[in-house]
């Protein structure tokens, strides 16, 4: 049995690209507690650079990039596994975010991950019960700039998670643009927020949970409001938020907001922040909320951490079962790993099929390349869920495979990850051309190439009597790959040969230069 490995001890870094704000934080964990080391907050304002045509505009993209510079230099020393950048709903939004993302990722020095609105709700929901445990049902609300998360757990389980299109940046333009702060304004903007938050009020019913708490953002400003002024202790309450918005309405203005102990990055987005606040705690009969500890950079920490812990036990029992058949199941620390478990039983995944063309295709991987740990994962994964698509239809299964996959609520998966599993199930079969692009990147060209030759290898169905594999060799030299097939194998498979032989001239079609040679 493998043990879990001691936690790691040296410090992870979070970088949490919002819609209002950037910031990172550097933390640790240790002893199952949670240390921070160091935290930098810059209001960045990215969510208010949206035009009418959903680009970024290049002022805002500066400030972006200005920002992710000086962050980057900071955090240079650390090991890319160690850093994890994630991008929430303004680049969810942005039409030309990937030409952000590539100035970007070099200002920082590190990729960055645009994240779904259930994968942000998920990691919200990851740091706050982490840092602020409790067995009581509990809904975690985050008001962010372009986006609002609401998240039911219990414990460290999430029950149900939801991202909204309404934010504190996004509601203020709307009806807060020219900075005028109105009695009508307030209705206005709390009309628009209970149409966009009404749809939750059957999984986020009061009926499930019995406190709540608001992460980050416009919460800990209104919060901190209150309590500076004396009008609570912190505890947000419904009349608090009206003696919030009274003064607002009283000041007339958010150029004079400063004046009243409203920080100056907050007060231009704080009145869209309270008319979301308060139609929530309308719609949901809320009495109070308190603030809660963690967000989404201690969620990113707490989640890379497990990661790490992951792969560190994955990689030990690769070495443990090599040989042995009655190794015990391997503790599940990734989500990721839940995540396709989840969608194999939900798709009604042939399960040895997906266990034979998985073991396949890393034992041809690990022949030819030794990838990176999240690329030998990838492809695991992909393995895993090649047949997803059958569910809809035999007939080109894997483009319905593809596009499942790409479009599914996949938890621990950042969108250019789902994307990356969906364009590998895409090319597990059929014409290589479709997939030309992504085979460029020579990562991606030896996953591709595994998990093809794995599907012909085990195009039969069937498991070995003596549990073996077949006896086959791939080998790479320069843009050449080589299989080698064992003669007697070869002579007792005349149908695999000949699908071998057939994905060899589909190598030879393509333009790129890539070849694949059949040796029998």
């Amino acid at each position: 049995m493998v043990q879990l490995l001691p936690p790691h001890q040296m410090p992870l870094v979070a970088v949490d690209m919002g819609s209002n704000s950037f910031r990172y934080e550097i933390g640790r964990i240790q002893d199952g507690q949670y240390e921070r080391i160091a935290y930098e907050k810059e209001s960045v304002r990215l969510g208010a650079g949206l035009d009418e045509r959903g680009l970024l505009t290049g002022e805002a993209a500066q400030r972006g990039l200005d920002c992710l510079a000086r962050f980057g230099a900071k955090i240079r020393k650390f090991r890319p596994e160690r850093v994890r950048a994630v991008a929430t709903q303004t680049l969810r939004e942005a039409r030309n975010r990937d030409d952000f993302l590539r100035e970007g990722q070099k200002a920082l020095g590190f990729p960055i991950e645009v994240i779904p609105g259930r994968e942000e709700a998920r990691l919200i929901y990851c740091g706050v019960s982490f840092l602020q445990p409790s067995e009581s049902a509990r809904l975690v609300i985050d008001i962010g700039g372009r986006s609002t998360e609401m998240v039911l757990g219990q414990g460290r389980e999430q029950l149900a998670a939801e991202s909204f299109q309404l934010g504190s940046v996004s509601l203020s333009m709307a009806y807060f643009g020219r900075g005028e702060l109105t009695e009508s304004a307030f209705e206005k903007a709390g009309v628009a927020a209970g149409a966009a938050l009404q749809e939750a009020l059957v999984p986020f019913d009061p009926s499930r949970w019995t406190e709540v708490l608001g992460s980050s953002g416009t919460a800990g400003a209104v919060a901190q409001f209150l309590a500076t002024r004396g009008v609570s202790d912190g505890v947000i309450t419904a009349e608090g938020l009206r003696w919030c918005i009274r003064q607002c309405v009283k000041a007339g203005h958010v150029d004079a907001l400063p004046a009243l102990g409203i920080k100056p990055d907050r007060a231009p987005v704080i009145a869209g922040g309270l008319s979301i606040l308060q139609t929530l705690m309308t719609l949901f009969r809320i009495e109070r909320i308190v603030p809660a500890r963690g967000a989404l950079r201690q969620g990113v920490i707490v989640d890379l951490h497990d990661r790490l812990q992951s792969q560190a036990l994955y990689a030990a029992r690769q070495k443990t079962r090599e040989g042995a058949t009655d190794a015990a199941p391997l503790p599940v620390l990734d989500v990721r790993d839940q995540t396709v478990t989840a969608l194999q039983a939900r798709y009604h995944v042939d399960l040895a099929q997906a266990r034979r063309v998985g073991e396949q295709a890393l034992a041809l991987q690990l022949q030819v390349a030794r990838l990176p740990h999240e690329e030998h994962r990838e492809l695991g994964w992909a393995a895993a869920l090649h047949e997803v698509g059958m569910t809809v239809s035999h007939h080109d299964h894997h483009r319905h495979t593809a596009y499942v996959l790409a479009h599914s609520d996949a938890p621990g998966f950042s969108q250019s990850q789902q994307r990356r599993l969906a364009q590998l199930t895409l090319g597990q079969r059929g014409r290589l051309r479709k997939i030309s692009d992504d085979l460029a990147h020579p990562g991606f060209r030896i996953q591709c190439l595994c998990l093809r030759l794995a599907v012909i290898l085990c195009n039969a169905r069937l498991d070995a009597p003596d549990g073996s594999r077949p006896g086959v060799k791939l080998a790479q030299d320069g843009q050449n790959f080589s299989l080698k097939v064992a003669k007697k194998w070869a002579l007792h498979h005349p149908q695999t040969l000949h699908l071998l032989r057939q994905e060899s001239q589909e190598w030879d079609r393509l333009a790129g230069g890539w070849k694949l040679q059949i040796v029998d």
